[in-house]
């Protein structure tokens, strides 16, 4: 059977930490092929220019073979056959509501599913990680940050980037989880990377030595928060 596999970012990678190319080189290196097909798509910041270019000059043709996914000035049209043929995907950040709206107005939901099931590893950051749960805070629209519950479901519960580096993160996720507006889920810190074979937790990693992630479930007095240590990328 096909592994499964999603690397979902609380924050980092080449577009936050352009000089510690440590999580980008472990996504890379999970890849079966070499050269791995590794496409970018940045429908979360509206196609910006300036992340895409960022990707290319992480994701160099020594590394890989990069490519990018744009759907607001799309000219691809045969998007599964495209999605399909690729080793990874990685998802950029930006606002998670657009992002869902416009892969389910172009199909890329089912898409993305398949690939998934095939064995694409699917990964992201931000907006690009919170995408593959069922659930999570997002600042779509502004502050204060609101309850998402209509992510793509790949994996259950929820989940809340940038955990360390928005200080509004924590006391929203809390309130959230205790009121029942939220599952139960996991958040990650700023270059944390939360890796997934199948529906299950295989580990954490991080580029920051002190980075961590946390699980946060209700309780009957409101939430207990779990720290979690991941692997630091040498």
């Amino acid at each position: 059977m096909t592994e499964r596999r999603i690397v979902a970012l609380g924050g980092g990678g080449f577009n936050m930490e352009p000089d510690n190319p440590r999580l980008d080189r472990y996504i890379l290196s999970l890849a079966r092929r070499t050269p791995p097909k590794v496409c970018f798509v940045p429908t979360a910041s509206g196609d910006s220019e300036s992340n895409i270019a960022r990707f290319y000059d992480a994701y160099t043709v020594e590394r890989c073979l990069p490519s990018h996914l744009r759907l607001f000035s799309r000219k691809l049209q045969d998007l599964r056959s495209f999605i399909l043929g690729q080793d990874i995907v990685y998802v950029g950040g930006g606002a998670t509501g657009y992002l869902l709206a416009t892969w389910r107005l172009a199909g890329l939901d089912a898409i993305f599913r398949e690939a998934w099931e095939r064995g694409v590893i699917l990964s992201g950051v931000s907006a690009g990680a919170l995408c593959w749960f069922e659930a999570g805070l997002t600042d779509t629209f502004g502050r204060p940050l609101q309850t998402l519950r209509d992510g793509l479901g790949f994996l259950s519960g929820t989940f809340v980037p940038h955990y360390d580096g928005e200080k509004d993160r924590r006391p929203a996720f809390h309130a959230a989880v205790s009121g029942g507006a939220l599952p139960p889920g996991i958040a990650a810190d700023d270059g944390v990377g939360v890796v997934y074979h199948g529906t299950e937790i295989a580990e954490f990693v991080s580029s920051r030595p002190a980075a961590r992630a946390w699980r946060v479930e209700r309780t009957a007095d409101g939430v207990r928060e779990t720290e979690i240590v991941p692997r630091y990328l040498d």
